[in-house]
């Protein structure tokens, strides 16, 4: 796994600050008032601190972005970096504060100066998130992060702040180093093997092998791995932190490479769908955090995983499969496969676990896409306090999300001639709404349930705030921060 470059937070002491090598990040309000720790780097930069709080360049600075200085006289720091920020900012400033000291410092140490200025453990997740990098597959050495520390006025206050924060960086960076990972590396073994080797942070982890899912009844999910030689997987992780309450079940759909199978996928764009298994890396990373932090609540977390292959032993269009519920799918298209998956595991999650409440994340449809764009994932729900919860935790920690509806006149758009429903509705509209809608046929009533469709914010090919290109690891946050208000005991 990626790891989080090196963080200390240390009470403040200026006395060393001309011999710091590296760089050092100061804060400056809108109108360019500094505070003490940053007159003190300006007096011994001869006064470029102040030079560029009055530059144009400041000027035109937005809240949270930074101006940097290169080779300041007067210190041993190889940049000072100036970042536009209230005294007391808002979260989203806070970590988008973060984000640009770890695009101005690049590899270096960096030194942060936060005084008494609010939110600080905020700008060090800012700082952690943006300056990751996934590298396992470059060859050569890989310069490795320089270290973070954060002379503040109150650390320990700070420090507890940034442990739980630092806890749901790992889960974020967890999640991204999965969804990033090439398939013939991430296979469904390999994987399955990552998430068992979290019984060393306190999860309680279990692999259901085929045989065992072929006796479950799962001929939904069996059906979509028939044409890979990699074998189809159940990975439950469980997290009793709680009382006796009913757990939380968090499904997450895991095919580590999607080809469409006989539906076979445009050749254009086939190589991102590496990342078709990044609602099982949200549902593991969101695990990581919970035991790292270890929360106060009961979870369980269920990845399907599978590959979706053409071969002589594919299913095929047209073929009618049995659910571990017992309803049959007459599979209309071979590329509508993660509802296949998630069909048998939410069923299983509710039969073993009786949750007290199931969210399910899944790159599901390229229409979320279309009706969102990569800003907002879509959200689904059959229950609104379940969504508003969601809708507001996922505000707190700025992931976007958009509820969309649900309905009968979606659902009659499954109805099959010879089964008792198809995987897909006819022609192009509302795709993203009619697999909710299939999916929806396998929870439970009185059940809350809310599917999350992230195929356009799991991975990007443009920088986030937070993010470079590529895996994002959206949801982790926010649904940490959703079992934290919601389902954690005090």
């Amino acid at each position: 796994m990626t790891e989080l470059a090196p963080l200390s937070i240390t009470e403040i002491d200026l006395g060393t600050l001309a011999e710091r090598s590296g760089a050092i990040a100061v804060f400056a309000t809108e109108d360019g008032k500094l505070d003490l720790n940053a007159r003190k780097v300006n007096s011994l930069s001869k006064k470029a601190v102040a030079r560029v709080v009055d530059s144009a360049a400041f000027e035109k600075a937005k809240t949270g972005e930074a101006v940097t200085v290169s080779y300041p006289a007067g210190l041993a720091a190889t940049k000072v970096i100036v970042v536009k920020m209230p005294r007391r900012p808002s979260v989203e400033v806070a970590r988008k504060a973060g984000a640009a000291i770890a695009k101005a410092r690049g590899e270096d140490d960096v030194l942060v100066l936060g005084g008494s200025m609010a939110r600080m453990a905020d700008v060090a997740f800012g700082v952690a998130l943006r300056g990751y990098s996934f590298t396992p597959h470059k060859t050569g050495a890989q310069d490795a992060l320089g270290k973070i520390e954060f002379m503040v006025s109150a650390p320990d206050e700070v420090q507890a702040a940034a442990d739980v924060l630092m806890a749901v960086a790992e889960g974020i960076v967890f999640t991204r180093d999965l969804t990033n990972e090439p398939a013939n590396h991430l296979t469904t073994t390999e994987f399955a093997n990552r998430l068992k080797e979290m019984e060393n942070i306190g999860l309680t982890v279990e692999v259901l092998d085929e045989d065992k899912l072929e006796d479950l009844g799962m001929g939904s999910l069996l059906c979509v791995g028939l044409g890979s030689a990699s074998p189809s997987k159940v990975v439950v992780m469980q997290w009793n932190g709680g009382g006796d309450e009913a757990p939380v079940a968090l499904v997450g759909k895991g095919v580590v490479f999607d080809t469409g199978g006989i539906s076979l996928k445009p050749a254009g764009g086939m190589e991102d769908m590496t990342m078709d298994m990044g609602g099982a890396g949200v549902v593991s990373g969101v695990m990581r955090t919970l035991a790292l932090r270890k929360a106060r609540a009961n979870v369980v977390g269920l990845v399907g995983l599978v590959e979706n292959m053409p071969s002589d032993r594919a299913t095929r269009p047209g073929d009618v499969v049995t659910s571990m519920k017992g309803d049959t799918i007459e599979v209309i298209n071979t590329d509508a496969e993660g509802r296949l998956v998630l069909a048998d595991v939410l069923w299983y999650a509710q039969e073993r676990f009786k949750p007290s409440a199931v969210v399910d994340l899944a790159t599901l449809t390229g229409a979320v896409i279309i009706a969102l764009g990569h800003e907002n994932a879509g959200v689904f729900s059959n229950d609104d306090a379940l969504s508003k919860a969601f809708l507001k935790a996922a505000e707190t920690e700025g992931e976007g999300a958009w509820r969309l509806p649900l309905g009968a006149a979606y659902d009659a758009k499954l109805k099959s001639r010879i089964a008792d429903m198809k995987n897909v509705g006819g022609g192009r509209d509302a795709g993203s709404i009619t697999a909710a809608q299939f999916l929806q046929r396998f929870i439970k009533e009185g059940t809350p349930w809310m599917h999350l469709d992230i195929a356009g914010v799991a991975s990007v090919k443009e920088d986030t705030v937070l993010a470079p290109k590529g895996a994002t690891g959206w949801g982790v946050a926010a649904l940490n921060r959703l079992i934290s208000d919601a389902y954690e005991a005090e």
